[in-house]
């Protein structure tokens, strides 16, 4: 083959492997996207579940309950 040969076979070479790139970073990006939504979705409900026992602690230390001993003591 001749050098002009080579050239223009190494950029058919690489501009097919361009759009085998884009396609690939288009599918990883939809797939990191989704993994960023669903952590999202997580880290809500457990602020929202952190929250609620910060509330009921706040609650137990403002009104303490008489520990109740099931067992009589003679």
């Amino acid at each position: 083959m001749s050098s002009l040969q080579t050239t223009i076979q190494k950029i058919k070479n690489l501009e097919a492997e361009k759009k085998s790139l884009i396609v690939e970073i288009g599918e990883l990006r939809k797939m990191a996207d989704a993994k960023a939504s669903a952590l999202e979705i997580e880290v809500a409900s457990l602020r929202e579940e952190a929250k609620m026992l910060k509330t009921l602690m706040e609650q137990d230390l403002l009104n303490p309950q008489p520990s109740v001993n099931q067992f009589k003591v003679n």
